[in-house]
């Protein structure tokens, strides 16, 4: 995923170019120091505390450079408007979070609307067209078979969420101002590995069949995330 956003930060934005970027959800703020390391000013929304005393030891290890263009901010993603003002981003990213929320609409409306002109708003999400894929594979013939007619699930830390439907979001983003440009699967065909799995000496190698997959028809539609691209019209 991370190498897909790459591809459309440099397809978009001159080179060199220090871009105002916002981290919704940001986690331990993996993606966010990778984007600070790159030269951008990172801003990382967040509310649980745990992820956000990662994300600060972290960015404390870091040199002084990379500090200075990363802050964190304790908060709810579906108040940015609380904390920014409309188009103050360049990039906007929201990983992992929509599956969390029950009615995504008013937080990515929100996330629209802190784009500048241009901008862009970054996606990963739970495929909804392919739930029946992972019980399937797994012998879970009842399980895949309700997977059909649903956009509900339970995850592997027990939480019971929601995926989203490549034409719902497509339509969604279209409807805030933020169409789709371009989107991607990801975890095609790793997301059977099991949690703390050892990587494998040949992770090169695994990587690249995951990108080449993760943009090419029918594997991307069947990922277990999608990573969608809108940009700010």
């Amino acid at each position: 995923m991370a190498r897909q956003l790459d591809e459309q930060i440099v397809g978009r934005f001159p080179v060199g170019q220090r871009l105002r970027v916002l981290d919704v959800g940001m986690g331990q703020g993996t993606q966010a120091l990778q984007l600070a390391r790159a030269g951008h000013q990172v801003t990382g929304l967040e509310q649980d505390p745990t992820m956000i005393a990662a994300a600060r030891e972290s960015l404390a290890g870091e040199p002084e450079g990379i500090r200075e263009r990363m802050r964190i901010i304790e908060g709810d993603g579906r108040d940015t408007g609380v904390h920014f003002l409309p188009g103050s981003f360049d990039v906007v990213l929201c990983h992992g979070v929509l599956m969390y929320v029950e009615e995504p609409d008013p937080l990515l409306a929100g996330l629209a609307r802190m784009l500048a002109q241009g901008g862009l708003l970054s996606l990963l999400v739970r495929n909804g067209d392919a739930l029946a894929i992972r019980p399937g594979l797994s012998g879970d013939w009842a399980g895949a078979l309700a997977a059909f007619d649903t956009t509900a699930y339970r995850n592997r830390l027990g939480l019971d969420v929601r995926a989203d439907r490549l034409k719902d979001l497509t339509a969604t983003l279209a409807g805030i101002g933020a169409p789709l440009h371009a989107w991607y699967g990801v975890r095609v065909f790793t997301d059977t590995a099991a949690d703390g799995a050892e990587i494998p000496a040949d992770v090169e190698t695994l990587l690249a069949v995951e990108e080449k997959a993760g943009r090419t028809d029918p594997y991307r539609g069947v990922a277990a995330l999608l990573h969608l691209c809108g940009v700010r019209g």
